[in-house]
């Protein structure tokens, strides 16, 4: 999944029936920087356990109660760039992700034992969902006294308008996971009007016998399906209140939060959704009144910010930032402000994603491979606080990973391969060297856009770079003709299996406007593999996507592994329960309170 400066994954999701492994976060919070990146990387190697899919008692809610919570007062929150969307069809970033949360429901929803252990729950379903048929079949119960803002009680027919409004052309961002497990790669032809009109999905694929039954079909075992709909881009819309692309700036909560004012780019304010009704919910609760979401505060000016901890900041936290990579020495130097810090090892590889339509010649994506700066763009990051040399496409949190797999030397050179780089570039056409470099238009976009000129024109290569706005930057990349030869992307697993990695970014049947395929490969062989693995037992489909991965890196190159992200953030004085989120890397929004 994207994240804001990545493209961040729901990170925890597996099926034990699948026999597959789940990521579980390090929580806790960690003194200084002595040993840092082994810490963590042996922590990333022990986060995987089994996650179990709950019953009915475990997701009646209400959530269990956090200690010394308090009613009342609004969080400050700092963002720097606007929301990307608040359609859910449209969320799979994760700042949308982190809203999400406070806003919307779905079918299900993970529950977190602040240990670093995940579970699937029933959100506005009774339980984690009851499958037949070998998976292929899926039927979920709809809990009583779920309510959207307008106190119009949820049934049957507004969770199949929310599967049916992804088949519409206007939903391009969001996943497609549930869409083409329904209906094929090519699902929109199947409902080209999302279900607005007369024609609906046939009941052997999506079912609603009675208003409180949804029933799902599958050509294929499915049993990672509850996890898939606890994904923010699969959170219900209500049929009577759905304004199509309009709903992206006004949509319609059934969490214990609603919107109250938006300006776009500037301001957000959520307050409380008194039609949410906490004896149904399992994760979340509502003990503070409200949100106030300040956009267009840079991370260096949070940082600062907070440090102070007067006034407002006090009451602050950052929502997608971190800690700015100059002032880490000011947070860890100070124990009483590094104890209000939340640190962790997210699943998310950077990359530096070529564009296979512009940048054709390989030789050219090899030296760029070489010559890119894995050390200065992690410093730019917050150095060991931010981040780990990336020598392939998977994530250390990943089942399967191999920490020596390192086809471009990246651990033995994370300054970059100069001469390797020169090498290569030494007899490629002066045309071929100029490559147009698309970078965000935030602080952190800023510093990458400097490592990648640097890097790249130490060897030879013109870099043309071409500034995006950072809230619309996944859209921008995301088209398919965009006039970018490269750009960074980023990638965290849906759920912890090769799949959830290999499929959306390097499946052929992904590149489309909107799709996550940001580099457009179409490869035979990868399209064989990936048919291959996801028809086989976990075991042997294990061994399939590690071919696939050393095809792609190796044969085929779409991009640069650059690095591992970790996350650290820091938040005001007066704001309690707080705690690192194993399924959403960033602080945990549902225990939230103030102190006073």
């Amino acid at each position: 999944m994207k994240s804001f400066t990545s493209r961040r994954a729901r990170a925890i999701m597996v099926a034990i029936a699948a026999g597959s492994l789940a990521l579980t976060g390090c929580s806790e919070n960690t003194g200084n920087n002595t040993g840092a990146k082994a810490e963590n990387q042996d922590k990333a190697k022990e986060q995987q356990q089994g996650v179990a899919y709950l019953d009915a008692k475990a997701s009646a809610g209400p959530a269990k109660d956090v200690a010394g919570a308090k009613p009342g007062g609004t969080v400050t929150v700092y963002q720097e760039s606007g929301l990307t969307h608040m359609d859910p069809g449209q969320i799979y970033v994760s700042d949308a992700g982190q809203f999400s949360n406070l806003v919307f429901r779905g079918l299900t929803n993970f529950q977190e034992d602040g240990k670093g252990g995940v579970s699937v729950v029933g959100d506005i379903a009774t339980d984690s969902g009851q499958a037949s048929d070998d998976n292929k079949t899926w039927t979920f119960k709809l809990k009583d006294g779920i309510k959207d803002e307008n106190g119009k009680e949820i049934t049957s027919a507004d969770v199949r308008h929310t599967v049916e409004r992804l088949y519409a052309e206007f939903i391009f961002d969001g996943p497609t996971y549930l869409q083409t497990w329904l209906s094929g790669p090519d699902y929109r032809k199947k409902l080209p009007d999302g279900g607005f009109g007369k024609k609906h999905l046939p009941d052997s694929v999506l079912e609603t016998p009675d208003d409180k039954t949804v029933i799902f079909h599958f050509d294929t075992p499915r049993p990672d399906l509850p996890m898939t709909l606890a994904m923010p881009g699969y959170s219900i819309v209500p049929e009577e209140t759905d304004t199509k692309e309009k709903y992206d700036a006004a949509p319609v909560a059934l969490g214990p939060y609603k919107i109250a004012e938006f300006k776009a780019g500037k301001a957000l304010k959520l307050v409380k959704n008194e039609n949410w009704d906490p004896k149904t919910d399992a994760v979340r609760h509502q003990y503070v009144d409200g949100f106030d979401f300040q956009f267009g505060v840079t991370e260096s000016t949070q940082t600062k910010r907070l440090i102070a901890d007067q006034g407002d900041a006090k009451n602050a936290i950052q929502f997608t930032g971190s800690v700015d990579a100059t002032q880490i020495q000011d947070v860890v130097g100070d124990a009483a402000v590094n104890k209000r810090t939340v640190k962790g090892y997210a699943p998310y590889v950077m990359q530096l994603t070529f564009n296979l339509d512009r940048v054709k010649n390989k030789t050219v994506r090899d030296a760029a491979t070489y010559a890119v700066n894995s050390k200065s763009l992690i410093a730019g990051e917050g150095g060991a606080y931010g981040g780990d040399v990336a020598p392939n496409l998977f994530a250390p949190t990943l089942p399967g990973y191999d920490a020596k797999y390192d086809p471009y030397g990246r651990l033995k050179t994370p300054a970059g391969n100069i001469e390797k780089a020169k090498e290569l570039l030494a007899d490629v056409p002066a045309a071929e060297k100029k490559l147009v470099f698309a970078y965000a238009n935030s602080e952190a976009g800023q510093k990458r856009k400097v490592a990648i000129e640097d890097a790249l024109e130490k060897v030879g290569f013109d870099v043309v770079s071409k500034e995006i706005d950072a809230a619309s930057y996944y859209e921008q990349i995301g088209k398919l003709d965009n006039p970018y030869d490269m750009y960074i992307t980023g990638w965290g697993q849906d759920w912890p299996s090769p799949s959830t990695v290999v499929t959306p970014i390097y499946d052929g049947d992904q590149v489309a406007n909107g799709g996550s395929n940001y580099s457009h490969i179409k490869d035979p062989k990868v399209q064989e593999l990936i048919k291959k693995a996801l028809g086989e037992q976990p075991e042997q489909a294990s061994k399939t996507w590690e071919e696939a991965h050393k095809y792609i890196l190796e044969e085929v190159n779409p991009a640069a592994p650059l690095w591992y992200v970790k996350q650290f953030q820091l938040h005001g004085s007066n704001v309690g329960g707080v705690r690192y989120s194993t399924e959403s890397s960033y602080m945990d929004l549902n225990q939230l309170f103030l102190k006073s």
